[in-house]
């Protein structure tokens, strides 16, 4: 999703503007169905993250462009940063309303908005206690904008108290789809022509331990695989690799339709700062599971989030964490500088300096393009099969971008290809086959 202001041209039409995570960007589909349908004119719904307190201060700059671009527009804010902060952004004099995330993926609130936008002020904000959720129904949509891939959300919310991370109290407790709810929407998105899905979720691992039964993560990427012979392509959107189950690595075996490519929730590689910031895993659990996973699978791609700067990290801890990039073999760093965040223990630790955690942020990055380059030089020769995200680009199955000559390929499509160097700006270059 994209956070520019539509133009003047479709000033009818609702808008939905997505900050933060993948999860944000499917949910923002089914607003934005929800929104047509009770027939919300000239809104704007932004929905936003709460990861960090940039994060809310990016989405308070963003409400306030919007006003000022789309000056007779309403304005309804949601997500994490309005479900734990609401009356923050009820305070803001540009925004109209306020609803939660459980209210948000409603059909209910958005007819009930439709109905009484100017006449019933108990509408402004309807945000209710998101630990009290229990349930997370599936929402069928078309793919996120795009027909190279589709989005199935297969679980929401999370048990685990971090000491960085706030999310759990805007996404409320761990919450699955039942495995046929995932079935049957995955069938319907590959009747429809998806040639790859990916399942998404907040803590992905965790899933099943609400439903009758327990079923793990690994048994759900079986059973859509099994019923679903038709589907092309799998992917995992994130997972905690500590919690990953003796299936889901069976399947990492087995499965060449699972895409050899796992992002993992590492967050550092230090396990004094682990512990501190009460992970699940040692630093020797991340490495013992990356070994194990290639050997399963040759040639599996990792990338990882890690977090920079975290408070009390010494500069050898720091280099734990940036020795812990070659030992797990990761090619694809998303690195966050740490960023206090109100109403989480770590916010009450001793921090450091801005500018170092800038500067080992900055370390890390540089770390991670160069794993990414030498990934890229390496693939130089090598055939493989691309799917089509737009004219001239495509994604292999390791997540990596190749552009080639415009082909008149169709969006979605699966083509061979064969590449042929990398380009400036880290992409594969090929040639389709």
């Amino acid at each position: 999703m994209s956070d520019r202001i539509v133009s003047s041209a479709a000033i009818l039409e609702p808008t939905i503007i997505t900050l933060g995570c993948r999860l944000n960007a499917y949910e923002s589909e089914v607003m934005k169905a929800h929104a047509v349908a009770a027939g919300l004119d000239d809104t704007v719904i932004v929905n936003t993250c709460a990861v960090t307190a940039e994060a809310v201060r990016q989405a308070t700059q963003t409400i306030r462009r919007v006003r000022r671009e789309r000056p007779t527009a309403r304005i309804i804010v949601t997500g994490c940063a309005a479900q734990i902060e609401p009356e923050r952004f009820a305070d803001l004099a540009e925004v109209d309303h306020v609803i939660g995330n459980a209210e948000k993926m409603q059909v209910e609130t958005f007819a009930r908005l439709s109905r009484g936008l100017a006449i019933d002020d108990t509408l402004r904000v309807q945000v209710n206690d998101i630990m009290s959720v229990r349930e997370t129904a599936l929402h069928m949509i078309d793919g996120l904008g795009t027909r190279a891939r589709a989005y199935v959300q297969v679980q929401n919310g999370c048990d685990h108290r971090c000491t960085f991370c706030i999310i759990p109290f805007g996404r409320g407790p761990s919450r699955s789809v039942p495995a046929g709810e995932t079935i049957a929407q995955v069938r319907r998105l590959v009747e429809a022509g998806y040639k790859e899905i990916v399942l998404t979720g907040v803590d992905m691992t965790s899933y099943g331990q609400d439903l009758p039964g327990s079923p793990t993560l690994g048994r759900l990427v079986g059973q859509v695989l099994k019923h679903v012979p038709e589907l092309a392509r799998l992917r995992l959107s994130s997972i905690d690799q500590v919690e990953a189950d003796s299936e889901l690595m069976r399947v990492i075996a087995e499965e060449p339709r699972l895409m050899p490519y796992l992002h993992l929730s590492l967050q550092a590689g230090d396990d004094l700062i682990l512990k501190r910031m009460k992970r699940r895993h040692l630093r020797a659990d991340a490495i013992k599971f990356c070994a194990e996973a290639r050997r399963l699978r040759p040639g599996i791609v990792f990338g990882a989030d890690l977090i920079a700067g975290f408070p009390t990290e010494t500069e050898e801890m720091f280099t734990c964490s940036l020795d812990i990039v070659d030992e797990c073999g990761l090619t694809y760093l998303h690195v966050f500088p740490f960023s206090p965040r109100k109403g989480t223990p770590a916010a009450r630790m001793p921090q450091l300096a801005r500018a170092e955690v800038k500067a080992r942020a900055a370390r890390l990055r540089a770390k991670g393009d160069a794993m990414l380059d030498r990934f890229l030089a390496a693939q130089t020769g090598v055939t493989t099969r691309v799917i089509i995200e737009r004219e001239g680009m495509g994604r292999t199955p390791e997540f990596a971008e190749m552009v080639f000559a415009p082909c008149g390929a169709e969006h979605g499509a699966l083509v061979e290809a064969k590449v042929t160097g990398v380009t400036d700006h880290r992409q594969l270059a090929g040639v389709l086959l």
